[in-house]
């Protein structure tokens, strides 16, 4: 959901709305939800069944359970694996935080240069299949963090406010215990979110017409901060290298924040132990690259991934 919520930002922009679309925006937009249909195909590069082999490669087989910071690292890979079938895909990247640190310098590096294409390009891409236009590539920021012991802190709780409320973000890979959810906003104590494993009968994306209904919810529902499972991922998404500045410049303003921004790259810079207890962070999310062992505390630390 969240992977499809920053194409949609990448390719139709955020003011895109699916009720006043155009001819040109609904191909674009049809083809997005394509590369998501339930098949085993190059054709649906982000289909359960890809997601799950490319999980395999990493040793998760079909119905392990998978944590936040794993599936981040699993959206990083699927999209650079995909985009070597489809080069559309290739002018967006994903990178993702280590330790609770966003490191400036990286991040500007995988953006690419600014140059003078007009901004309609990435547009025309959808429908042509081709560009001679080598854009600065769109970036997908993931940070996985920790906002507690085995509950959310309320501390945190403002600090959530904030960052759905940021202009970047595109929501929240997390839940509740045993339960993934994908928090898109809020609304005074409570989280509005989408849940993933709500049941609809299966679509053709194959056809031309495909209903599109199902793939778009009309009725959110809430669920309160004190039930928010305190590991998660937070999203965001920045299409040119002024975004990324204009984020990074945001992220430290909260009194207490969830993560930090270095200015230097991530080989360059170590950031004291101390700091990482306090920001939350802790080993867990390098199990992903079997850096670590699994948190002891699972219940609190995995969710099922569809």
């Amino acid at each position: 959901m969240m992977l499809a919520q920053a194409l949609v930002c990448h390719f139709l922009g955020r003011a895109w709305r699916w009720q006043n679309s155009s001819p040109r925006n609904e191909l674009i937009h049809r083809t997005i939800v394509r590369w998501f249909g339930d098949l085993s195909s190059k054709s649906t590069p982000f289909s359960l069944h890809r997601l799950v082999g490319i999980g395999e490669s990493s040793g998760k087989k079909a119905g392990d359970w998978y944590g936040p910071a794993s599936v981040a690292h699993i959206i990083k890979q699927s999209l650079e694996v995909c985009a070597k079938d489809e080069p559309l895909l290739s002018d967006i990247c994903v990178y993702v935080a280590q330790d609770c640190t966003v490191y400036k310098k990286d991040v500007l590096s995988l953006c690419g240069q600014e140059d003078d294409c007009d901004s309609n390009n990435v547009r025309s891409t959808v429908a042509s299949s081709r560009s001679t236009c080598l854009r600065p590539k769109g970036i997908i920021v993931l940070v996985p963090v920790r906002l507690g012991g085995e509950i959310l802190n309320p501390i945190y709780f403002k600090c959530v406010q904030a960052i759905l409320s940021n202009e970047h973000c595109i929501g929240i890979i997390g839940g509740r215990p045993r339960h993934s959810l994908y928090f898109v906003g809020w609304q005074e104590d409570k989280l509005i979110h989408l849940d993933p494993h709500y049941c609809q009968e299966a679509v053709d994306v194959r056809s031309p017409n495909f209903p599109l209904q199902s793939f778009h919810c009309m009725s959110p529902r809430k669920l309160s901060f004190s039930r928010m499972d305190p590991s998660c991922t937070i999203g965001f998404y920045c299409r040119t290298r002024a975004d990324v500045s204009r984020f990074l410049a945001s992220c430290n303003e909260a009194d207490y924040p969830v993560f930090v921004v270095a200015e230097n790259s991530e080989q360059h810079h170590v950031l004291p132990y101390g700091l990482v207890q306090s920001l939350g962070c802790d080993q867990s999310f390098a199990e992903y690259a079997g850096e670590a062992q699994q948190s002891e505390d699972e219940d609190y630390e995995e969710f099922v991934f569809l």
